[in-house]
């Protein structure tokens, strides 16, 4: 949908809908997909939900690192949430037509809680260096108070530069194709439909991505090159196995989504195909969230007990209530 406005000899077009193409292009299996990304929304769900329920409950994780494995949960959850819903509405109706608001607000909470889960990353990596690097100091250090502080640091800090870039990318005007070739509105493929010269956007994106991914990428290798030197110091190797395990689960869904986000906002523009940016955001905003309670649950022990507890209390209920 377009407004056009007639000034003096000049005709100024502006954008008031895009058209979220999506997966449109392979219309045969539209419900097949449907299918997939329901099932898939439904897991993250289910598992992250189940996360924070048994590190609620359970006495035995009531520490630091899982009470930043709930916020981190939460966070997918809603991460999920922004993106998921709407491209399974826009599966069923095959309509992709978002209103420029929409487009904004969509886009803006996913950058708000992209950033979120990075910083948070980058803190759940500064705790294990403290209880692995520093374990006398570690209850003194990472309190309750200071484990809420640093959780609402990650949530907000990153607001104020997510508008401000949100309202940098909106302010640019889209006088083209409304259509953007993409399952949610994301930077990239809105500058390639933006008329103008978008240099000072690109720059924009590079900055903001070397902050809220590189910058805390590097926080967590240096804090996992202390933590693996002084693992490597303990004299027993029951104690150093038992001080990786606690690390692996993190170690691994931080290089799966920062490898992803870096692919997708540091590559140069040119470089990057639209069908191969598609792909790449379908991994980092889909997989990667399906994958990470996986990780957690099946690389941690002390989730597995407290799952099993869960499983039990449970089945005792339920014998109960059906005498």
């Amino acid at each position: 949908m377009e407004n056009r406005l007639n000034t003096g000899n000049s005709n100024f077009t502006a954008m008031m809908e895009f058209v979220l193409l999506g997966f449109s292009d392979i219309p045969n299996i539209q419900w097949i997909l449907f299918g997939i990304f329901l099932v898939i929304y439904l897991t993250i769900l289910i598992c992250n939900s189940i996360i924070i329920l048994v590190t609620k409950i359970e006495p035995a994780l009531q520490t630091p690192m899982y009470f930043f494995l709930s916020n981190f949960s939460f966070l997918e959850i809603c991460y999920v949430t922004v993106t998921i819903p709407r491209m399974l509405m826009d599966l069923v109706t095959q309509k992709g037509n978002i209103s420029l608001l929409a487009c904004a607000t969509q886009m803006c909470f996913v950058y708000i809680l992209g950033g979120s889960e990075c910083l948070l990353l980058t803190v759940m990596a500064y705790d294990r260096y403290v209880a692995i690097c520093n374990p006398l100091h570690y209850p003194l250090v990472m309190n309750h108070k200071v484990c809420v502080q640093l959780v609402t640091a990650s949530s907000v800090s990153g607001v104020p530069v997510m508008v401000g870039q949100t309202c940098q990318v909106f302010s640019l005007p889209f006088c083209g194709s409304n259509t953007i070739n993409h399952f949610f509105c994301d930077i990239p493929p809105l500058l390639r439909i933006a008329c103008g010269d978008t240099f000072v956007n690109e720059i924009a994106v590079y900055v903001v991505a070397v902050i809220f991914i590189m910058v805390p990428f590097l926080l967590i290798v240096v804090s996992y090159g202390k933590i693996i030197s002084s693992i490597l110091k303990l004299s027993s190797a029951r104690g150093r196995a038992k001080a990786f395990s606690t690390c692996s689960s993190h170690l691994i869904v931080v290089f799966l989504f920062y490898g992803t986000g870096t692919i997708a906002y540091l590559q140069p523009k040119p470089h990057q195909s639209e069908g191969t940016g598609k792909l790449i955001s379908l991994f980092y905003t889909i997989l990667i969230p399906t994958l990470n309670p996986i990780i957690y649950t099946l690389r941690n022990k002390d989730i597995t007990m407290a799952l099993k507890n869960l499983a039990s209390l449970l089945i005792y209920l339920s014998h109960r209530y059906n005498r």
